[in-house]
């Protein structure tokens, strides 16, 4: 079956859906023993969290780029991501989807959520046909975030560097059964193209 030119592909259950996100160790590996996102973790800019796995490995380079050397799973609400995907604008100006530019550009400057559709990855990093979401977060969706939707935080750096591990040996096929087990996702509100 051929994979639809944008889809969004994510661990979920039926009440909470995993996105991706690297920082430097301190803050990183802080947000897991806490469980949350420390005070250190800055509410009044935009974060991106990643829906796709191999896109945050392309993003952090299997966790080896500085200052994303930790790599979160975090395990959000579905309520809260649905909420963001409601309350997002497109990163950039389509025509077709906003009247005009300037239409846009106001959207842009007022939503509290950017969606923004990005090649997908294999397991080389090479991008894909097709494009995966990410989604950026200010204002009010970044500390809903942080403070409502977070369910629980883990440590995915050792799952990123054995799965890098494979890959480099040329063992794709190990590699691509430690993969997390991403599937469509059924979003209520599919977000725009």
């Amino acid at each position: 079956m051929e994979e639809p030119h944008r889809r969004i592909r994510a661990v979920h259950s039926e009440s909470t859906i995993t996105v991706y996100q690297a920082y430097a160790p301190e803050l990183g590996l802080t947000a897991v023993r806490e469980g949350r996102f420390p005070a250190a973790w800055k509410r009044d800019r935009m974060t991106w969290i990643k829906p796709s796995f191999l896109w945050m490995m392309y993003r952090c380079g299997w966790g080896t780029k500085t200052g994303q050397e930790t790599v979160l799973a975090v395990e959000i609400t579905r309520d809260g991501f649905e909420w963001a995907l409601r309350h997002a604008c497109l990163s950039s100006y389509a025509s077709g989807v906003h009247a005009d530019r300037a239409t846009w550009q106001r959207q842009l400057k007022s939503a509290p959520a950017r969606i923004q559709w990005d090649p997908e990855r294999d397991l080389h990093l090479r991008p894909l046909s097709y494009r995966s979401l990410q989604l950026g977060l200010s204002g009010e969706a970044v500390r809903r975030y942080a403070d409502e939707w977070t369910v629980a935080i883990s440590d995915v750096t050792p799952l990123a560097r054995e799965i890098h591990g494979l890959v480099s040996c040329g063992e794709t096929d190990a590699a691509a059964r430690l993969l997390p087990p991403e599937r469509p996702y059924p979003a209520t509100d599919e977000p725009r193209p």
